[in-house]
């Protein structure tokens, strides 16, 4: 892997050079852990003139969780009083030429990007935008398996859930219990706050457990996911309590499943990223639930659980091969729950067989 860093590296610095700035302060923990292998808390790195270095205030070793570090990298450890682990980069740059550094504007604090400035004064501070988070769109082959593992831990955890006795049990106790499982089977921890929702409050999209209990014949909804090497998955499901489900229930759930399956068709490399949220959102919008529909439909997915693309009524942009996305539609209606489904993906050409289903827990509308 110290190559793959190395080369993600060497295509940051040469965007750098052409914008004019021989050096790069990358601080957003997830850009630093994809230049770098690892991302400690509070670390920084520096691509300077002098090669690359990564400042770190605490010892990545005592943190297996935030990855190994790339052995080529220089690796500074800062002592317990040493400040701002960027402001001591720029530092660093003071005894060089470097007339230009690059920093992520979008991730400094005002204060933070004034204390930079002022430790080398003769310094010109660029914008680097979102330069890495561009990068990391498209993932490789590594990266994509270490998705597929979060994707099977998820899956695992659900559905072992399933298996279980559900009725009497409170949102807050399952959502504990699954985060439980994903760390048993292997994962870092939870990609996101695990949701359970139920009765009413099935649905819901992010919607935080409470101590609400399970009751037969109510609707189910979990959406999880297991961090893996630093790479999430999220799997999101929704199940009839108890007993065959209502009539309402089971067309609801049609409904839901159709626009999840027609945005799932539409992620095809090439194909606009507002065109795959208009397949799914319109199935819904057609059938009279088009108010109260989310933002977005899908998003991009990796060493964060939100990354670009988004797939959404406003986005620009045309997908990549290689660029695993949710798809999530879902509808809730106020006082008797909803549903909704979530997948992870990965676009892949026809000739590959389509987009590639990473989270396979069965989408049958199952009676638990």
């Amino acid at each position: 892997m110290s190559e793959v860093f190395a080369l993600r590296r060497e295509r940051l610095r040469d965007r750098c050079l052409a914008a004019g700035s021989a050096a790069a302060l990358v601080s957003r923990p997830a850009n630093v852990r994809y230049l770098s292998g690892t991302a400690p808390a509070g670390a920084v790195l520096l691509l300077g003139p002098g090669g690359d270095e990564l400042l770190c205030p605490v010892d990545p070793a005592g943190d297996p969780a935030a990855g190994r570090p790339d052995e080529h990298l220089r690796l500074r450890m800062l002592p317990a009083a040493g400040g701002d682990p960027a402001v001591a980069a720029a530092g660093l740059l003071g005894a060089t030429n470097t007339r230009s550094l690059a920093v992520e504007e979008h991730h400094l604090t005002v204060a933070r990007h004034r204390a930079i400035g002022s430790v080398s004064p003769g310094l010109h501070l660029a914008d680097l935008a979102g330069a890495v988070e561009q990068q990391r769109i498209i993932k490789d082959e590594e990266e994509i398996s270490s998705l597929r593992t979060a994707a099977e831990i998820a899956d695992q955890a659900l559905g072992e859930l399933l298996e279980s006795i559900l009725v009497g049990r409170t949102e807050r106790h399952l959502a504990l219990e699954l985060e439980r499982r994903l760390i048993d089977h292997g994962a870092e921890g939870p990609a996101f706050p695990t949701s359970v929702a139920t009765g009413p409050n099935a649905g819901l999209r992010r919607h935080r457990p409470s101590d609400r209990r399970v009751e037969e014949g109510h609707f189910l909804s979990v959406c999880l996911g297991a961090a893996y090497r630093g790479y999430r998955s999220e799997i999101g499901r929704t199940f009839v309590i108890g007993t065959s489900p209502a009539n309402w229930q089971v067309d609801l759930y049609d409904l839901v499943f159709a626009a999840q399956r027609a945005g799932r068709e539409a992620l095809v490399p090439g194909a606009a990223c507002r065109d795959v949220d208009r397949a799914a959102r319109q199935v819904l919008d057609a059938a009279g639930h088009g108010e109260g529909l989310p933002q977005s439909t899908g998003h991009g997915v990796g060493l964060e659980i939100d990354e670009d693309p988004q797939l959404a009524p406003a986005a620009m942009g045309k997908l990549d091969a290689c660029v695993p996305v949710t798809v999530e539609p879902g509808v809730h209606l106020p006082g008797r729950g909803g549903v909704r489904i979530d997948d992870t993906l990965v676009v892949r050409p026809e000739a590959d067989g389509g987009p590639e289903l990473l989270t396979i827990t069965t989408k049958e509308l199952l009676a638990l």
